[in-house]
């Protein structure tokens, strides 16, 4: 080997190694937005927070009914895509000021947006490293998730014990397809979001008591009950297979 082989070497290596830094920053700017974000907007997404800013939010909303809409819409992407604490107000909130339909619409797009940038800067990055480090199990983990792929991430959207944050991340680590996170994401969230933006909707005459709205609500057996027969439902065909391969 030459010097001038060297110092071509030693040039190569330089980009090759800065580029594999610049594939952490999306993760890395999400991490610290999620810090700030649960710091300084951990106060804003409470329901004391809407009890006291109830009449700004509807003089808001009645003055630009579209700029709300959107407003409420980058709001939420955000709020997911940096996983902050509080998202579950922000549906309620939207329920209030929008009605059950138009609420969970947007709440629906919304968060299946910020879940999929969630998704896809952790898989660049850190479902990227886990494949190049891991040995073959994870290519048999892989397999297996590839064989029941809709299966799983739709039993992940729709058993409400799963952290929303936690069904985002942890298909970033396996080979999902992409199209399949993203529509399992729009429909498996829908019935939970749907329940809450009522919840949201009936929040007016819950605060003119001087009450709170019942967010256990999603945990009530009529409301739990039909989210675990369409878990199980999704669940089926992985079921079947398992049992026809023995």
């Amino acid at each position: 080997m030459t010097l001038t082989d060297g110092a071509e070497h030693g040039r190569d290596a330089a980009p090759r190694k800065s580029r594999s830094w610049l594939r952490y920053l999306p993760i890395a700017v999400i991490a610290v937005g999620a810090v700030l974000g649960s710091v300084l907007a951990g106060d804003y997404l409470s329901l004391e927070a809407i009890r006291e800013n109830r009449e700004v939010l509807v003089g808001w909303r009645d003055r630009n009914l579209a700029l709300a809409c959107l407003a409420f819409a980058g709001i939420y992407i955000v709020s997911v895509a940096f996983s902050l604490p509080g998202a579950i107000w922000l549906t309620i909130v939207g329920g209030f000021l929008f009605g059950t339909a138009l609420a969970a619409g947007l709440t629906i797009v919304s968060a299946t947006i910020g879940a999929t940038v969630i998704f896809l800067a952790a898989r660049s990055s850190l479902g990227a490293l886990l494949h190049e480090r891991a040995g073959p199990w994870l290519a048999r983990v892989d397999d297996e998730v590839a064989r029941g792929e809709i299966s799983f991430l739709l039993m992940m959207r729709l058993l409400p014990v799963i952290p929303f944050f936690v069904a985002n991340l942890a298909p970033a680590f396996v080979k999902v397809r992409l199209w399949s996170f993203v529509w399992t994401t729009l429909v498996g969230i829908a019935p939970a979001t749907v329940v809450m933006s009522s919840v949201g909707a009936g929040l007016g005459e819950v605060l003119d008591r001087g009450g709170e709205p019942d967010i256990g609500i999603i945990f009530e057996p009529h409301v739990l009950g039909p989210l675990l027969g369409l878990a199980a439902l999704s669940a089926l065909p992985v079921v079947l297979r398992k049992l026809s391969g023995r």
